[in-house]
């Protein structure tokens, strides 16, 4: 069965931005795909301070997905109101702790992560935010804390972020399509679910679309 995977990471801005589209085009892929979610790890455990450039940079990058990707939006109280820190890997772990203690909350995490971050201003590479949004989805706190902090979902995410640079992944968010001749890298519409489908049909027809 042919796998779409989907690479991403949850404090990624693109991926946000992406976001309507990509829950359009899920909705609209046969049947016979098979989705895999791949944590690619954006920015590694750091409890630094991030730089004011770095700030700047990030900010800049807000203004022009708002422009690209028109109805996005972002709370820049975000800013002013904490210590960022360039560490996406808690939030990455978050999602893979989630994902184990009930699959079916997998995509509820990751988007309590984006709006957390995007709209509410919080800090999802702190701890203590990802675990309040762990207790507003009904998740066992005690659990879920000791997960993100384990030794074994490091691995799981280690693992993901091997296999999606094994992929080819160019960036985030990344989509790959698997099938049994070969690996093809679907390129990204923002806003156009329909564009990025008939690349997938295109590559599942063996190219004669």
């Amino acid at each position: 069965m042919p796998t779409l995977y989907y690479i991403h990471d949850p404090m990624c801005s693109w991926c946000w931005g992406f976001q309507p589209t990509w829950q359009k085009l899920k909705n609209k892929l046969p049947s016979n795909i098979t989705i895999q979610y791949l944590l690619g790890g954006l920015a590694i455990d750091c409890d630094d301070l991030m730089p004011l450039t770095m700030q700047k940079s990030i900010k800049q990058t807000w203004v022009a997905i708002r422009s690209e990707i028109p109805n996005t939006k972002f709370n820049f109280d975000f800013w002013s109101d904490n210590k960022p820190k360039r560490s996406t890997y808690p939030a990455c772990r978050a999602v893979i702790a989630a994902r184990k203690l009930n699959m079916d909350l997998h995509d509820k995490m990751i988007e309590s992560i984006q709006h957390a971050y995007y709209l509410h201003a919080q800090n999802p590479s702190n701890t203590n935010v990802l675990v309040e949004l762990a207790q507003k989805l009904d998740l066992d706190v005690n659990e879920f804390e000791k997960l993100i902090l384990s030794s074994e979902i490091n691995m799981e995410l280690n693992k993901e972020i091997n296999l999606s640079q094994k992929l080819g992944a160019q960036g985030f968010p990344s989509l790959i399509l698997e099938t049994k001749e070969d690996n093809y890298f679907i390129p990204i519409n923002y806003n156009d679910e329909n564009e990025i489908l008939d690349s997938v049909l295109h590559h599942l027809n063996g190219g004669h679309q």
